[in-house]
């Protein structure tokens, strides 16, 4: 099961192209088949490739059981690379049903087959947080299956024709009796066309096509997530689209639900106040309630991320955290020590600040001041008498 987004890539090449999701198939794994690693060169998959091909070919008539074998069924059993099965085909020819029509030209990569590559291409595709969340318009390099220029996609070489293949007469079927039973199958020279191409094309080796390099432009739509997998149609051609997403240094995505963590000043705190929240398409300004504490949340609905599969956006969740400032000036030391001394609900102590034996709360400086003398201490009550407002007109002006 699949989405289909509507989403056409722009610069069209040999008719529409159309991006959609699409589950990952399980493929065999051919790397393991032939014995080697991914990183392995090209001249030693070649040789693997031939190892193989000698080693299972099935030299079927040379040898008296295999022969009985073929006379009783016209098949011979194999055990290849950890599958048993039966076939009359070569080694050759299924390779060539894996691999597709490999070019072993010394000069040519393994990877160019008559299919295009093997199987569908994949493109890492990398996109930053932004690029994924509202959308965005990507360059992206690929291989491009396309009609041999020189023979126009016949695969014959110019001045030539295809003949009619000698293997069945040109019925694109061979019949066969085998045990006293009539097969019919599909020729395997060519393939049940009937014809056959004795003179292939130079430049496509008679594929009729080939494979150029070419870059077009595709829209991703808003709503990706890292490591979501996309395949686009790019005219005979598909592409994979990995998407490797950068994380956010402000959100943190939860599906189409985002986390965003808000600070806010200790006089906003207390107070109350605005506070500007950056958000995915546009920034929104919340409102701070009088008192707030560290770690209240907020939901912004429908602020998150536009879905993909269905209309409208997740939430934005708002994590409000308090900025206590390191470092103060005098006369906010001065303030908020004597906000301290008017505390009647602090649990243990508060630096600057001691107890009384009446229990009220001064600053270190006044109550060593009053443990001296008694005469300091009578000067001190004196003092005590000052309200809180001339403490901080004098603590702020002098």
């Amino acid at each position: 099961m699949r989405n289909v987004v509507a989403a056409p890539a722009t610069n069209d090449v040999q008719g529409r192209r159309y991006l959609h999701f699409s589950t990952p198939t399980s493929a065999k794994d051919y790397y393991k088949i032939l014995g080697v690693t991914k990183d392995a060169k090209d001249s030693d998959i070649k040789k693997a490739y031939y190892q193989l091909a000698k080693k299972y070919h099935p030299d079927t008539l040379s040898d008296k059981d295999k022969r009985a074998s073929y006379d009783q069924g016209g098949q011979t059993e194999r055990n290849f690379g950890g599958w048993q099965y039966q076939s009359s085909r070569s080694a050759e020819d299924i390779f060539r049903s894996m691999f597709g029509n490999i070019k072993m030209d010394p000069f040519s990569g393994f990877a160019e087959t008559a299919d295009g590559f093997g199987a569908a291409e994949e493109v890492a595709v990398n996109l930053s947080f932004e690029e994924a969340t509202r959308g965005a318009v990507k360059n992206v390099t690929y291989n491009s299956i396309e009609n041999c220029f020189k023979c126009s996609g016949s695969g014959v070489e110019l001045g030539y024709k295809k003949v009619s293949c000698p293997y069945c007469n040109g019925t694109g079927v061979v019949s066969s009796n085998r045990g006293g039973f009539f097969f019919q199958s599909t020729c395997v020279r060519c393939r049940g066309s009937g014809s056959f191409n004795k003179n292939p094309c130079h430049d496509c080796e008679g594929h009729g096509t080939n494979v150029q390099r070419r870059t077009s432009s595709v829209n991703i739509p808003a709503g990706v997530s890292h490591g979501q997998r996309l395949r686009l149609n790019v005219g005979r051609n598909t592409l994979y689209l990995l998407l490797n997403v950068a994380d956010s240094l402000i959100h943190k995505r939860e599906g189409f639900n985002v986390h965003t963590d808000v600070t806010i000043s200790v006089a906003q705190a207390i107070l109350g106040g605005t506070v500007n929240v950056p958000g995915i398409y546009e920034d929104n300004i919340i409102k701070v309630q009088p008192g707030t504490s560290s770690h209240t949340d907020y939901m912004l609905r429908g602020k998150g991320i536009k879905r993909l599969d269905q209309a409208g956006s997740g939430d934005q969740y708002i994590h409000i955290k308090i900025q206590v400032p390191k470092q103060l000036t005098e006369r906010q030391r001065a303030l908020i020590q004597a906000w301290a001394e008017l505390e009647t609900n602090t649990r243990g102590t508060v630096n600057t600040i001691k107890k009384t034996v009446d229990g009220e709360k001064k600053t270190k400086t006044e109550a060593d001041e009053q443990a001296k003398t008694d005469d300091k201490a009578k000067e001190g009550e004196n003092n005590d008498g000052d309200s809180l407002l001339k403490k901080v007109k004098h603590a702020l002006f002098g």
